[in-house]
């Protein structure tokens, strides 16, 4: 993976940039309703990166319907862009999880996921999240990531 830097902007920039849904979800640990974003449906091919840094977080290769309303994952692209907060460790179940240099919250993991990929569902608010299309991943400095989906 290419070490590139990612810095937390302000509190004031970020409330400039993000809507209000995405500042309270990221920044105060909130929750969207299930089934409301468009990424919980979105198919295509690309990645998923933490809309306060860019930091690269799920693939689309990994995301699979739940059933939850909210986006799933059964891993992230690299764990050193996840940080684990609260919940149970020993069981995984509702393990709250951040962004490592944002420190966005993005959502829960669970024990619940697909046992074929390892068991865990990385259930997360689609308003954390950038998609970032397969197409443009290289013009977005994101080009050495195409490898995941080989």
């Amino acid at each position: 993976m290419e070490d590139k830097e990612y810095k937390k902007p302000s509190s004031k920039e970020l409330k400039e940039k993000l809507s209000i849904d995405q500042y309270d979800i990221t920044q105060n640990c909130g929750t969207e309703a299930p089934f409301s974003h468009e990424y919980n449906s979105l198919k295509d091919k690309g990645i998923y990166v933490d809309i306060v840094t860019g930091e690269p977080l799920f693939s689309s290769k990994d995301k699979y319907d739940s059933g939850s309303g909210w986006p799933s994952f059964t891993k992230p692209i690299d764990q050193k862009f996840i940080k684990k907060g609260q919940g149970s460790e020993k069981s995984m179940i509702g393990l709250e999880i951040k962004s490592k240099e944002g420190e966005s919250h993005l959502g829960h993991v669970f024990s619940d996921g697909p046992n074929d990929k390892g068991g865990l569902r990385y259930c997360i608010n689609g308003s954390s999240l950038k998609f970032i299309p397969y197409e443009e991943m290289d013009e977005k400095g994101y080009g050495y990531l195409v490898k995941i989906f080989e």
